[in-house]
């Protein structure tokens, strides 16, 4: 079994970046993916937010920079499937099972991140990233003087609603309960309903759900179906669809070997510590970050980890507080 100071499971941006900073540190690191290193990123196209880029960016190409950054500095990277863990007990070391292999070693960082709830119609799958967006922070931008429709009435969806306003012609928020209904809107900021709901830019659909999105390669339209009715509603004139309406951290391997908050994020201190000694969560499967969920966010957190895993390594010190 390979001798190893650190395994990371996951390789998006978070960590990426905390294979970075170990590898500098000379920590001998294993970084373990069930898919191509990336993250959510692999999935987007232009990115503008990330510093250090004049122009746009892909982002696989991103995360190709990234992870060939990380195995310059030693970084060995595997594409195994994380099956569950075995946290080590009285200094001995924790145990990654994988698909393919057990692997070792005294400090364990978790970055595996956490996906968006995927919009439950026809054609959603197909049109991700293609008209589709589950980020309106990453790609409202791209949809300037468009019409678009918002599906999510959280307070998530207020905010990514109040967002688009900068960029969109038209919002139509889609809700699938009647506007008298005291369920329809979930939010529990009222300013910022309010503020949405007496918009000028902003349509509420009510009473409907988006049943399928048409196109071929390309958002083309949105049919939409009156729950009262029934009746199935073509809306050709749409240039885009933002959901959001949750996330869901990747952690089921873990099988709640760690601690989560309500949500199901994990739970660490200010320093990305779990409550077991040598064992981190980072980016967007960690409580405060996956609030956000913005790269920059998620690489700050690798960064941190990796600091802190030179640290613990020297003196296996563990104290932990809770956020």
């Amino acid at each position: 079994m390979e001798d190893l100071d650190l395994i990371i499971i996951g390789g998006g941006p978070a960590g990426l970046t905390a294979a970075i900073y170990a590898g500098r540190a000379k920590l001998r690191t294993l970084m373990l993916d069930k898919l191509m290193p990336g993250g959510q990123l692999n999935e987007t196209t232009e990115v503008e937010n990330f510093p250090g880029f004049e122009e746009p960016i892909q982002g696989p190409e991103l995360m190709r920079r990234m992870r060939v950054q990380a195995e310059r500095f030693g970084t060995k990277v595997l594409m195994e499937e994380t099956l569950t863990v075995e946290w080590g007990s009285s200094g001995e070391p924790h145990t990654v099972i994988t698909n393919e292999a057990h692997h070792q070693a005294p400090v364990v960082i978790v970055a595996t991140g956490a996906a968006p709830k995927p919009l439950p119609a026809k054609g959603a799958q197909e049109l991700k990233g293609r008209g589709l967006s589950y980020c309106a922070t990453c790609d409202g931008y791209f949809f300037q003087g468009k019409t678009l429709i918002e599906v999510g009435v959280g307070d998530a969806g207020f905010t990514e609603t109040l967002f688009l306003t900068r960029f969109a012609q038209e919002i139509r928020m889609v809700v699938r309960h009647p506007k008298d209904d005291p369920q329809a809107i979930r939010a529990s900021d009222r300013r910022l309903v309010d503020k949405v709901m007496a918009h000028p830019k902003v349509k509420f659909i009510w009473n409907s759900v988006v049943d399928e999105l048409k196109g071929d390669g390309q958002l083309k339209s949105v049919v939409l179906k009156d729950l009262g009715s029934g009746q199935l509603i073509e809306q050709s004139d749409v240039g885009g669809v933002f959901v959001n309406i949750g996330h869901a951290p990747a952690i089921e391997f873990l099988h709640d070997k760690l601690e989560r908050d309500r949500r199901g994020y994990l739970v660490t201190d200010a320093h990305m510590r779990t409550a077991v000694p040598g064992v981190f969560a980072i980016g967007d499967v960690r409580a405060l970050s996956g609030v956000y969920a913005q790269a920059i966010i998620a690489a700050g957190d690798g960064c941190i980890a990796a600091l802190e895993t030179e640290h613990y390594l020297e003196d296996h010190q563990w104290p932990f507080e809770a956020c």
